[in-house]
């Protein structure tokens, strides 16, 4: 199969943990490079950022990135692209020339804008590409949670659900999503779903441990954004001293530069000045970037790992951590709900709730075989059910469903002078 992934602001190639950089970038990655495995041709557009990016980038056997220039050839906020999707559907389709791929997979929402473009420009009267859609984040979420601090495009209210209702099929990544997806006007019955995975290779139980600043770590992953709920576990440290449990450090693991450059950040400052006021400065160490290939050694020294948004799509940190043995405390939203199973690889608690946090975190600190058995559960789900090889047959299995409906939607054309 000939695929083409669209992925406007997500490079594979990009460093993750940046801003606008992280799961997306993962996902598109590991995806294609498992399609890619299974004999399948995968060819990954996305926007030129820099001008010393080449046009071409051979992965490896059949996967490639392709650099389209739409736009400046600089890094552009997510939230400000939306300009340059019709440039963007100009270089996909260009490249395509007179072979377009059997079905283009768009990620995120204005990715789906430019790859309806560019599959509509192969219409022979009927029949363009098949075109995917993964959301990975949907505008009326956010909106709910985030209210005028939303800083997505006006347009996205309008563009997000057309994408949703014109493209041929939707891949949802946790089954909250689908009831999101149909109140945007999205048939149920042209929802698959494939969620995130992980590389097994990289994060695993055993290897190295990286040495703890206390007798107890408690760590944190991600973007350093208000929704992301840092500061909520950053209020529960003063209760876990409360409840006897003084000597925990917090470990946060994120943000866009090292210790020292992303001090500048207000989100930075924000949780600094949170933590000092709370007298639990000395239990804080925001780490910046780490490299992806230090990340297991930096999992396996938690006691456990929070995760704690406001809401969360889907979230790969506390697969990567349930793949390392570590138990996850995480918010029962979105795609934590499917992947963290309450009390057998982890804890659910309710969202924006830090004595329910303190709570969690108090009774996995306080109970080790508790951590091993969630631990021991949570390395098993994640090798039965989110591997990328997985995923990536499930996602085949929903572009052949997609296949073959647009073959009989295009047998059911009436020919040049008849009608049905």
């Amino acid at each position: 199969m000939k695929i083409s992934m669209v992925s406007e602001h997500a490079s594979p190639l990009a460093a993750l943990g940046g801003v606008d950089a992280g799961g997306q970038n993962v996902h598109v990655a590991a995806l294609s490079m498992a399609l890619a495995r299974r004999g399948h041709s995968v060819t990954v557009y996305t926007r030129r950022d820099s001008t010393e990016l080449p046009a071409r980038v051979l992965v490896g056997p059949g996967l490639e990135v392709v650099h389209v220039t739409a736009g400046p050839a600089e890094h552009i906020p997510k939230d400000e692209l939306l300009p340059f999707m019709a440039a963007l559907a100009d270089g996909v389709a260009a490249d395509w020339g007179d072979r377009p791929p059997d079905i283009v997979h768009g990620h995120f929402w204005m990715s789906g804008i430019a790859a309806l473009d560019a599959a509509r420009r192969f219409d022979d009267g009927g029949y363009s590409v098949p075109v995917v859609q993964t959301f990975h984040a949907l505008g009326t979420v956010k909106r709910r949670h985030q209210g005028a601090h939303d800083t997505s495009p006006a347009e996205r209210r309008w563009y997000e659900p057309s994408v949703g209702r014109a493209v041929d099929r939707v891949i949802a990544t946790c089954s909250d999503e689908i009831f999101e997806l149909k109140a945007m006007g999205v048939s149920g019955g042209k929802v698959s779903i494939a969620p995130c995975g992980v590389d097994l290779e990289l994060f695993s139980p055993t290897g190295p441990v990286e040495p703890k600043g206390r007798r107890y770590r408690i760590l944190t992953v991600g973007r350093l954004v208000p929704r992301k709920g840092v500061d909520l576990v950053i209020r529960a440290l003063p209760l876990l001293r409360q409840a006897g449990y003084d000597d925990v450090e917090l470990v946060v693991v994120g943000g866009s530069g090292d210790s020292t450059s992303m001090r500048t950040d207000p989100e930075v400052r924000r949780l600094l000045a949170l933590a000092d006021e709370l007298g639990a400065a000395d239990r804080l160490t925001l780490r910046g970037q780490v490299p992806r290939e230090a990340m297991p050694a930096v999992l396996r020294s938690a006691d456990a790992v929070v995760c704690t948004p406001w809401y969360e799509p889907f979230g790969i940190v506390p697969l990567e951590a349930m793949a390392c043995g570590v138990p996850v405390v995480a918010a029962a939203v979105g795609g934590l709900i499917d992947t963290v199973v309450d009390r057998r690889t982890g804890l659910h608690v309710p969202a924006n709730d830090p004595e329910a946090i303190a709570a969690a975190v108090a009774e996995l600190l306080g109970n080790p075989d508790l951590r091993s058995q969630l631990g021991r559960a949570g390395v098993t789900r994640v090798r039965s059910r989110y591997t990328w090889d997985r995923v990536a047959a499930e996602t085949e299995k929903a572009y052949q469903i997609t296949l073959n409906e647009a073959v009989r939607q295009d047998s059911l054309q009436p020919m040049e002078g008849t009608a049905l």
